[in-house]
């Protein structure tokens, strides 16, 4: 199992936890950066690092990018969308002149077909037969001797979601959005075990 598999794993395991700010524990309570602390645990067994208290508008505030220069001290970089996977950390800004404050797990929405299998829709905010769905999300049904179309296999790799600790709410998975797209502030692979 790769280490991106491992976060995904872990990170859906967090969906359902309130959202608490400065919180970082499963079932409990946490915030954006709280999820990704919990998951570095999970992995590691101990923080990157030590995290001071902070403001819910400490980004604002302090005009520094704080989670950026924390994400590259502790991951990998990722350089392009197109070269992140599933299990990538993924950092949001919210205005082009703030600091990036809003941190998640790329993820995949589930496909038609795993949805068939539960009575559910294709995706998450959908209704059945709204056609492909969000970019990246990828129809299995193409006729083949194995049922599984090569070409829309290696489409439907690329993350169309989000795991991220939704404010006044709880840890969710949220569409990529063409708005959420645009937010993109940074890009990183957590670490591989040593």
């Amino acid at each position: 199992m790769s280490i991106n598999d491992e976060v995904l794993a872990l990170a859906g395991t967090w969906i359902g936890t309130p959202y608490r700010h400065q919180g970082a524990m499963k079932g409990v309570g946490c915030d954006c950066l709280g999820l990704i602390r919990g998951i570095w645990r999970e992995l590691y067994g101990a923080e990157p690092e030590a995290v001071p208290a902070y403001a819910p508008d400490w980004a604002e505030r302090a005009g520094e990018e704080r989670l950026i220069e924390a994400a590259e001290r502790n991951f990998e970089a990722v350089r392009s969308f197109e070269q992140s996977r599933p299990g990538d950390l993924v950092l949001f800004r919210f205005r082009p002149h703030l600091a990036a404050k809003h941190a998640g797990v790329l993820a995949l929405l589930p496909s038609e077909h795993d949805q068939a299998d539960k009575g559910g829709s294709r995706y998450a905010g959908g209704r059945q037969g709204d056609g492909p769905g969000p970019e990246g999300l990828a129809d299995f049904s193409e006729p083949g001797s194995d049922g599984v179309n090569a070409a829309a296999f290696k489409v439907c790799l690329v993350p169309n979601a989000f795991i991220h600790a939704y404010e006044q709410s709880a840890v969710t998975m949220s569409a990529l959005v063409p708005g959420w797209r645009r937010k993109i502030a940074g890009l990183y692979r957590f670490p591989e075990r040593i």
